[in-house]
């Protein structure tokens, strides 16, 4: 891209009156240069079968394109019209709980056929008329896509006809694989094959789980083949990628493979929301652009992020702008709010945008203003920026499923529940902590060869082909870091049968064929300094097969047992953490792991946190992020450089003060 991207969505059809030139003059004063428009629209643009009304779509692209302002059109299939599901109720979705209601968005079956006849036709209808606008710069398709749950008796037919061609029509091959025998579960035919929303058996139900996000990845490559019919050669298509839910953006979306249906859009694009005020740590702002800008390996946009949001997230002063630069830190080409102005109705009324419910101006939107300025006198630096990380984190959609069949769940004690999320985050923020920059990989992916660290957390379900590419990634020099509930079953989660960690045993050099609940379990360690805090929820009893020993257990049953190795392995080295640590040892061991691999820390960490990446000049951009209230002192470590905002040369050994919830941006 040419610029920085500094927008908002925005829904004319929304407003309590008509303001439109109002907030056209209000964008421009904030440096808005984008405005996403017209994804969740689908009965005012269609209000009745075959007649359509576009008129709030081209006023708006009208009024944008007077102002200088680009537009990105969203197709408005992920809510659907009344009329549509009065005379298709089938429509709904059939899922685990029943037939869905109409009322809320996201409800409907996406590989209905009325559905998508209906789809296809509102899509092309809006691609007529807003495709060849000199002003709309790209497409999203969809919004926050998934399967939505859809199970009902077309999807059934659909996965036997999945299982048939992945098992070769072989149903002794799936009932095996499966495990099918237990408890009477076996099918002898493919005409008795039963409802797989009553499945109890983890493989089959994992597997359909896998088929729906399958659904997901070909609705969305069904509509960037219609988008494409209509688009010019310089117009993107985007998705709006979001994650794991757990009252704000958290972990790896069980429902969508990212790194599959990304291959479907010419940019990818996400959402990002997060606590904001005490407990803003941008983490989540991290991890959720990592993963979008590896899906293509390469800039990606942040198609919504919050404003004020909730009425509990509205941000202390100086954390807007932080935020967004933080998004442009990761790699983001843009930052786009959900959403300009906040609703009058509806269930997301207090869902708030950069303007309150009076559309008066306040300290948010201030903020804003001071963000569209500098994004237009500074982004031509920042825009396209380029990483070249040499850490990667090896996530898996398969695993997360299985672990959620077969979760580490609280034994009698109540010790607690881990999820696959849980451990991926638990990594991932230590390193964050700590200034360390990462990738992230999926099992498909190539070129584990270019990271020297790969990390490997809670791989619970891998095929046997992706754990000897890991013991051939180690075996090349390749540094490997693998936890606890790693190579465990293979990708139809039957556990393997050999000695675990099944097959990585050997580049680890371990093996264990028990594993605990620990009670009043700490470490004793040689090899580390570490204080003496106790080992939690998961342990897995290792047992030495020419890997050293780095930390063993201290307690009197299991002190016989390793708890942390390292092992030599070739020409690499794999070190093996087989349980869960609390945050202050995992840092110890985490660091050593860095520093064995050649990683070099920065003397920051949280935090403050430093992203670095290369701009189109050719230059080194540093971002040095103050995520708190005090004030911050770094002291500038390399040659001469100067600091962005300021255009102040900044000297070798001279300090450097950040304000609390504010920033520097050096280009050396």
């Amino acid at each position: 891209m040419d610029k920085l991207l500094y927008g908002a969505a925005y829904y004319e059809e929304y407003l309590p009156y008509n303001r439109l030139e109002k907030d056209v003059e209000m964008m421009k004063a904030a440096g808005i240069n984008v405005v996403r428009i017209a994804e969740s629209t689908w009965s005012t643009c269609e209000p009745k079968e075959g007649i359509f009304d576009f008129s709030h779509v081209t006023r708006v692209i009208d009024a944008m394109e007077a102002a200088d302002i680009s537009v990105i059109i969203g197709t408005p299939t992920y809510a659907v019209p009344a009329w549509m599901v009065k005379k298709h109720p089938q429509v709904l979705a059939d899922t685990k709980e029943g037939r869905n209601v109409y009322g809320p968005r996201q409800n409907m079956d996406i590989t209905n056929p009325d559905y998508l006849f209906y789809a296809e036709r509102v899509i092309r209808k809006l691609m007529e008329c807003t495709a060849q606008r000199k002003n709309v710069i790209g497409f999203q398709l969809d919004n926050e896509t998934k399967s939505y749950g859809t199970a009902g008796e077309n999807v059934q037919k659909a996965f036997v006809k999945y299982l048939k061609n992945v098992f070769d029509n072989d149903l002794e091959k799936l009932n095996h694989q499966f495990g099918l025998d237990y408890w009477s579960n076996r099918i002898n035919s493919w005409e008795e094959f039963p409802d797989v929303r009553g499945t109890i058996n983890g493989s089959l139900g994992a597997e359909f789980q896998k088929f729906q996000r399958r659904l997901v990845t070909e609705f969305l490559a069904w509509q960037a083949k219609i988008v494409k019919e209509y688009k010019r050669e310089d117009q993107f298509i985007t998705q709006n990628f979001d994650f794991e839910w757990r009252g704000y953006s958290y972990g790896v979306q069980p429902e969508v493979n990212h790194f599959e249906a990304a291959k479907y859009v010419t940019i990818a694009g996400a959402d990002i929301y997060h606590p904001s005020q005490d407990l803003l740590t941008g983490e989540e702002i991290a991890f959720g652009g990592d993963i979008i800008r590896s899906v293509k390996q390469g800039n990606y946009l942040i198609l919504e992020t919050e404003a004020q949001g909730f009425p509990g997230w509205t941000p202390y002063r100086g954390q807007l702008r932080l935020q967004a630069y933080s998004h442009i830190a990761s790699g983001a080409n843009s930052v786009m709010y959900w959403h300009w102005h906040s609703l009058h109705n509806a269930v997301e009324t207090y869902w708030k945008g950069l303007l309150s419910h009076d559309f008066a101006e306040n300290d948010t939107y201030c903020e804003a203003k001071v963000i569209g300025k500098e994004f237009k006198e500074i982004g031509s630096h920042l825009v396209n920026l380029q990483k070249q990380n040499r850490v990667a984190i090896l996530i898996s959609n398969e695993a997360l499923t299985a672990l959620e069949w077969f979760r580490i769940d609280a034994d009698p004690a109540n010790i607690g529940t881990v999820r696959y999320n849980d451990v991926v985050r638990w990594i991932y923020n230590r390193l964050y902590r700590m200034n360390i920059e990462c990738d992230f990989l999926n099992p498909t992916s190539e070129h584990f060869e270019k990271y020297d660290l790969i990390i490997v957390p809670s791989l619970y379900a891998a095929p046997e082909a992706l754990l000897h590419r890991l013991n051939q990634y180690t075996a090349q020099g390749g540094y490997l870091f693998v936890t606890f509930k790693t190579a465990f079953t293979d990708e139809y989660v039957k556990v393997y049968s050999q000695i675990q960690p099944a097959i990585i045993n050997e580049c680890l050099g371990i093996e264990y064929h028990q594993f605990v609940f620990p009670k009043n379990v700490y470490l004793k360690s040689d090899y580390y300094q570490m204080p003496d805090l106790p080992v939690h929820t998961f342990m897995e009893l290792l047992i030495p097969k020419g890997a050293e020993v780095l930390a063993s257990y201290n307690h009197y049953n299991w002190k016989d047992y390793a708890a942390v190795t390292k092992n030599h392995y070739k020409k690499g080295i794999a070190v093996y953490l087989g349980c869960m640590l609390p945050d202050e040892i995992l840092d110890i061991v985490l660091r050593d792991v860095l520093k064995d691999a050649g990683i070099v820390q920065t003397q920051q960490e949280f935090p403050v946190i430093v992203r670095k990446g290369k701009n189109d000049f050719g230059k080194e951009i540093v971002f040095y992020l103050n995520y708190s209230d005090k004030k911050q002192k770094i002291t500038w470590q390399q040659e001469k450089g100067i600091e962005l905002f300021s255009k102040a040369e900044i000297k070798q050994g001279e300090e450097i003060e950040i304000e609390p919830w504010n920033l520097c941006i050096m280009e050396i």
